[in-house]
């Protein structure tokens, strides 16, 4: 495990991939851009498989082909009726993409959110039902069989080996890694998953299996919110006769375009709100040389603060695991912490953020947070020096 890991940090690739890590920080539409309020203006649209890869096969049909017309009518929508956003696909016809080509498709559009589209298949043919991955490590075997199946194309490709720095799609360690991955857009792509199968619960009359999380590398090399949905199961014969008509087939691209235009609402919304509150705070300052009665104690903190004289006194590099944020603050005795001993709590963003851990390596910050995630399966690991987090990137080039 420690050799597989130290090899994966010194590998060019992943330590563009932690860089992605930043690009939360830097892209998300709540905390950038004040000179102008955000707009979701390029979507990425992924029918997956495709060409010799037909992905899974039902009785009478192949996922490559049910997901490229759900796929196409989507984008039809979205043309129709938002025409103010720019749709591309990673296939339109019958071929082969590689995983990490449909990545680089939706990195080099710029895409503001990438919606891979699959079907599901079981070997028990009474499953049924639409689930919605975004990225992350996964806590359950049913979610690591359905990420190692989506996965698995990549040893059809030519040269996955080196592409992808000799990942194997059945070696469970071969998904550590992605621990590291899992907040870089997870709160958007979340926000959205959660209006997708919210869509195909209340108005396509789907059965809901929910908001999963799982080491997609379709996802993993995405610099931006990204979702993989499951639009059904081909294995069931009911459901795959619904997939294989016209009706189920709008049913379903209906149901992601109202999630599409829902999510693309509340988050340039949000960025209106920012924008003005940003205008604000601005015209204050102009206005008055130092602040004044309008900030109690807590708000008028330095970001990034943290309670530790010990760790804003020296420039040692820590890892910590962050298990929680929230706007107001949570009492460390609380329940939410379900036990958890010597919390730290940092401001940042206008959040406070709550970590556990002080490893000086990241493969002693990965056993942490492996230990602790069937309670926490959403914590990821942060980096701190003097005091203040710092990116992963800037944490390893400083080691």
């Amino acid at each position: 495990m420690l050799m597989f890991l130290q090899a994966t940090y010194k590998s060019k690739r992943i330590s563009l991939l932690i860089l992605a890590l930043n690009v939360f920080f830097l892209a998300c539409p709540a905390f950038t851009n004040v000179e102008d309020p955000y707009r979701l203006r390029r979507v990425v649209i992924d029918p997956g498989h495709g060409g010799r890869d037909p992905g899974a096969i039902g009785r009478r049909s192949m996922e490559k082909d049910i997901v490229l017309a759900i796929s196409l009518k989507l984008g039809g929508y979205i043309n129709k009726y938002l025409p103010d956003v720019d749709v591309t696909y990673t296939r339109t016809g019958d071929e082969f993409v590689e995983l990490h080509r449909r990545a680089e498709i939706a990195n080099k559009n710029n895409a503001d959110l990438f919606i891979s589209i699959h079907a599901n298949a079981n070997t028990n043919s009474r499953i049924r039902g639409t689930d919605t991955f975004v990225m992350g490590l996964h806590t359950s075997k049913e979610n690591l069989e359905v990420a190692r199946r989506e996965n698995a194309v990549i040893l059809i490709e030519d040269d996955y080996d080196e592409q992808y720095e000799g990942f194997d799609p059945n070696s469970p360690e071969s998904y550590i890694i992605f621990s590291l991955m899992q907040n870089t857009f997870l709160s958007q792509s979340l926000n959205f998953a959660s209006h997708v199968q919210q869509q195909f619960r209340d108005r396509a009359g789907r059965i809901d299996r929910g908001v999963r999380q799982a080491g997609f590398l379709v996802l993993w090399q995405t610099t931006m919110p990204s979702v993989l949905i499951e639009v059904g199961f081909l294995s069931n014969e009911e459901e795959e006769r619904f997939l294989m008509s016209e009706q189920g087939q709008a049913y379903i691209a209906s149901a992601i375009f109202r999630a599409f235009r829902d999510y693309k609402t509340s988050i340039e919304r949000k960025g209106e709100e920012f924008y003005a509150s940003s205008n604000n705070r601005q015209e204050s300052a102009a206005k008055q040389d130092q602040p004044e009665n309008g900030l109690n104690g807590l708000e008028s903190e330095p970001e990034n603060s943290v309670k530790s004289e010990d760790s804003e006194k020296t420039d040692l590099i820590t890892f910590k695991v962050q298990v929680g944020s929230s706007r107001n603050k949570i009492p460390l005795d609380s329940d939410f912490f379900n036990g958890l001993e010597d919390i730290e709590v940092f401001k940042s963003d206008g959040l406070f953020k709550y970590v556990v851990g002080n490893a000086l390596t990241l493969e002693d910050i990965v056993a942490l947070r492996k230990k602790i995630s069937d309670i926490f399966p959403d914590a990821f690991i942060v980096a701190v020096r003097r005091g203040s987090l710092i990116s992963l990137q800037e944490a390893i080039n400083s080691n």
